[in-house]
């Protein structure tokens, strides 16, 4: 078994720097949650069976392989960089007694299993804070801590349905529901825990006390589809699908280029952005056409001055359509890209939102950078997925103050890997 140097690589300059976080979580939501705060310089040590997270399992996603050399594959290692990883057997005495005895010098323990599973082992938000009060506790679940569905359990596509999201990517000429691709629900889920565990050290700074942190696929989903909710409950309106061939506002729709590629209008403000748009689209002759009357009241669509626009938007490519575009200052639009023109993007390049790092096994590999820029806390990827069981030794010697012998004895016994 491999050992690791805890200070290797560790980002001390991070916003989280010096916070220990205990990560007992598997597949996604969790994952993101804790691999985030290493990205801030938090220490991560990701707790797994001795059969390692199920996400060390995927080799397919959506019938496409993702495995890489040495065993590794692409999901488990996107969800779980910046960690150190140990194995233990919580069904043991012993495994528990570990996780323990690494609570009481923990910030942080982050687990997304069902309702009833840490209460089990030993390891729920009542046991471990009567072993440090000014632990947070972070919980992520399918439908939340409370209700007929609590103990429920969920994966991505659960919350991506009961939320809406999947209807709210649906247009209305579907016959079935869109299932919107990479596990939105659980990058969402774990991108809220981190701001509830982040919100709760805060708070922490200012009262000592720790606190249960908890986050749903549901509460999630729900939040990223804030606006669609809150008009929903305010006013009664209800967000659809649109209807490309007559929208509302024709500047606020995805029009296919001479090249296949689309370019979508955002200029929400249709007087404010109608001249530029016909001039650029060399359309001027329906500046002031009978077509856009209603149209500037944003009271009705013109499926024919749409189709007019549709069309010329056929007569050049997407790039030629955009360096046009880009003499006015003020039109709204992006071209619609594929994920794997990220890589390419200027925009992507400058601002490094995408990160270079030395992986042991991969060599130099590329991956989404953290999405916030902070001018005096950077935030960074320093260290690859752990192996299963990694740094078992090192954190029982080096932090536990167990020796060798511990060592073997816990190996005999099945309690570490």
């Amino acid at each position: 078994m491999k050992t690791n140097d805890t200070t290797r690589a560790i980002n001390k300059k991070g916003a989280m720097s010096g916070i220990r976080v205990l990560d007992w979580t598997s597949y996604q939501f969790g994952p993101v949650a804790s691999s985030m705060m290493g990205d801030m310089g938090a220490d991560v040590v990701k707790i797994e069976s001795l059969d390692g997270d199920i996400g060390r399992a995927v080799a397919r996603m959506s019938s496409r392989p993702i495995g890489l050399e040495g065993g590794r594959n692409a999901y488990f290692e996107t969800c779980n960089r910046n960690k150190r990883g140990i194995a233990l057997d919580l069904k043991t005495e012993q495994g528990i007694r570990i996780v323990h005895e690494l609570v009481k010098s923990a910030d942080v323990f982050v687990e997304n299993y069902r309702k009833g599973v840490p209460e089990k082992l030993g390891v729920d938000y009542e046991t471990l804070k009567k072993i440090n009060p000014k632990l947070i506790y972070a919980s992520g679940s399918g439908y939340g801590p409370e209700g007929p569905d609590a103990s429920k359990p969920s994966l991505d596509g659960c919350g991506q349905a009961r939320s809406g999201l999947m209807m709210s990517a649906t247009f209305d000429t579907q016959d079935e529901p869109s299932y919107i691709a990479g596990a939105v629900s659980d990058q969402m889920g774990g991108i809220i825990l981190c701001l509830g565990v982040v919100s709760a050290l805060f708070a922490r700074e200012r009262t000592g006390k720790g606190q249960r942190v908890d986050v749903s696929h549901l509460s999630s989903s729900m939040w990223l589809q804030g606006l669609s909710v809150g008009m929903e409950l305010l006013s009664n309106y209800q967000f659809g699908s649109m209807d490309r061939k007559n929208p509302l506002n024709p500047l606020v729709n995805a029009y296919e280029c001479g090249d296949g590629r689309w370019v979508q209008f955002m200029s929400a403000q249709f007087d404010r952005y109608w001249a530029d748009f016909a001039t650029a689209l060399d359309i001027t002759e329906y500046i002031d056409h009978p077509f856009v009357g209603e149209i500037k009241g944003m009271t009705a669509g013109s499926p024919e001055l749409t189709n007019i626009i549709a069309e010329q938007f056929k007569t050049k490519s997407s790039d030629e359509w955009i360096a046009i575009f880009n003499e006015y200052e003020d039109l709204i639009f992006a071209k619609v890209q594929y994920v794997s023109e990220l890589k390419d993007d200027p925009q992507v390049i400058a601002n490094n939102y995408i990160s270079e790092f030395e992986h042991p096994s991969l060599g130099t590999t590329q991956m989404c950078s953290f999405p916030v820029t902070f001018s005096e806390t950077p935030a960074s990827i320093w260290k690859e997925a752990p192996e299963l069981g990694q740094d078992t030794e090192s954190i029982l010697i080096d932090e536990l103050n167990y020796n060798w012998e511990d060592i073997t004895q816990l190996q005999n016994t099945g309690s570490i890997l």
